[in-house]
């Protein structure tokens, strides 16, 4: 199926016009993803091919609330600044075109390359009248235009919540694998192709860990061990609203194999507004693995205070693991290509904080670091869009080890009441040598904190008033040492 000309029409016309009267709007993020207008959720289809990242990601062409979910399309050659181009897979005849994965067939294994080019497979889930299938689609020019398989669908069980498939190619066994969820059961099932057309179950993984929620957008890769060359492990991540968890272990091409304890629940951010996250396939053989996940919260999603626009995504995240003890850790770094929307910068090597002081710049639009000798009972930090009394704050409390975002003191709350009752964030972390290090991104409604080089992060939609644009430092309990406080200002990506 080809996209119809009156959508494609107004998608070209939309392009034409974004970058000239949108992404001017009070809370649009400037350095994060996000459509020009209307719903998005859940990025798809994360691929490298032919020079370009390509985000595919769930979209409503219609209105700016969740329905009529379609692939629209995005493509950039740095994760940084993005180009957007016309709808991808349209939904038609009832059937939702929910998320899924993409591929480039370099060997031409599904038959449907053209000309002797390697055709571009995204596999989706086909959402129907009380089914949930496993649908294909192909593309002969980049991923611009897109032809539904015409014997779709490829995967069905006959059931009413089996979706979201992740498919990549595992070398050593030279098959396609796709994971794909039984959501209610809370179990994964690994399947295998060598045509992406044919697939045969191999194994299932769960139900363990976190099951509180029906579970969802799985993916399974590589990562490389921190600070080891040629180590890596097998990354397994998932979803289960507004929360993810992932495992860490090995897969032998039939059965992935969690070496974490099961008892243990891991999640790959803290906060309240990440979700649905997944990692890029067929990256550069030299390349890190790279995530993007959806900034929202399934709890109030529908109701943020944001037009023409709803949701985001999160900065690309480099991956890598850690052990810590007996336990695999996930770290996640923000893309060092950001740095290129570095402006101003100020510098100050030591702060010292009792109470509450002024950092010495403002604005809602910035990258912070800097690290924090945390004292044996204080709690100490950061309040991001100060004013009236109001601010965001992200801290850390010494005497329980626990890294925070606390938004219960924002101006605009009031939107929703899962929102507001929704209003602190935390997680365990202990301090290296009784410093704490952490990375701020603040994005105008989007808060993105990495503390210790990437072993915890939190991700916060917050709302501020116009003039709440205050930044301060704060230290209770006591007084706190701020070494090596960097920020700069941050140029927009559109």
């Amino acid at each position: 199926m080809k996209l119809s000309f009156t959508l494609l029409l107004s998608m070209l016309i939309l392009n034409a016009r974004s970058q000239n009267e949108l992404y001017k709007e009070q809370y649009r993020p400037q350095f994060h993803f996000s459509p020009a207008k209307n719903w998005c959720n859940d990025p798809n289809g994360l691929v490298y091919a032919n020079g370009e990242y390509h985000l595919f990601y769930q979209f409503n062409p219609y209105d700016n609330v969740w329905g009529h979910m379609t692939w629209a399309h995005a493509v950039s050659k740095d994760l940084v600044h993005w180009q957007h181009l016309p709808v991808a897979i349209p939904e038609e005849n009832g059937i939702m075109i929910f998320s899924g994965t993409c591929v480039l067939d370099k060997n031409n294994t599904s038959g449907l390359g053209k000309d002797g080019k390697a055709p571009m497979i995204a596999i989706y889930t086909g959402n129907g009248d009380k089914n949930q299938s496993q649908c294909l689609a192909y593309s002969n020019d980049n991923g611009r235009t897109w032809t539904k398989y015409s014997n779709n669908p490829i995967l069905d069980l006959h059931e009413a919540d089996f979706r979201d498939p992740k498919v990549f190619w595992h070398e050593a066994t030279q098959k396609w694998v796709m994971c794909v969820m039984l959501s209610v059961q809370h179990k994964l099932q690994l399947y295998s192709s060598k045509n992406l057309l044919q697939w045969n179950l191999m194994s299932e993984f769960g139900p363990v860990g976190d099951t509180s929620s029906v579970w969802e957008c799985p993916d399974l890769f590589p990562v490389p061990v921190e600070n080891n060359a040629t180590e890596k492990k097998w990354v397994l991540t998932m979803s289960m609203a507004p929360r993810m968890q992932y495992f860490v272990g090995e897969f032998d091409g039939t059965t992935f194999h969690n070496e974490n304890p099961a008892n243990l629940v891991y999640r790959p951010d803290y906060g309240g507004d990440y979700y649905a996250a997944i990692g890029y396939n067929q990256l550069p053989s030299n390349a890190q693995p790279v995530m993007i996940g959806w900034i929202n919260n399934w709890n109030y999603a529908n109701d943020i205070p944001t037009t023409p626009w709803k949701g985001a995504m999160s900065l690309p995240r480099n991956i890598s693991v850690r052990k810590t003890g007996s336990n695999w850790l996930l770290v996640q770094q923000p893309l060092k290509e950001l740095a290129s929307l570095r402006n101003s910068v100020l510098q100050l090597e030591k702060y010292n904080v009792s109470k509450e002081k002024d950092a010495g710049f403002t604005g809602t639009q910035f990258e912070m670091q800097c690290t924090i000798e945390t004292a044996t009972k204080t709690q100490a930090g950061i309040r991001l869009a100060y004013g009236n009394n109001q601010y965001c704050e992200i801290g850390y409390d010494a005497a329980a080890q626990k890294l925070y975002i606390d938004r219960s003191k924002i101006a605009n709350s009031n939107f929703n009441n899962n929102f507001k009752s929704a209003s602190r964030f935390e997680t365990s972390l202990a301090p290296k040598k009784n410093k704490l290090k952490l990375q701020v991104f603040f994005d105008n409604s989007i808060v993105e904190v990495f503390a210790n080089d990437g072993e915890a992060v939190l991700t916060a939609q917050i709302f501020p008033g116009k003039e709440q644009q205050g930044i301060k430092l704060f230290s209770q309990s006591g007084s706190t040492t701020f070494f090596d406080v960097h920020a700069w200002e941050m140029r927009s990506a559109w």
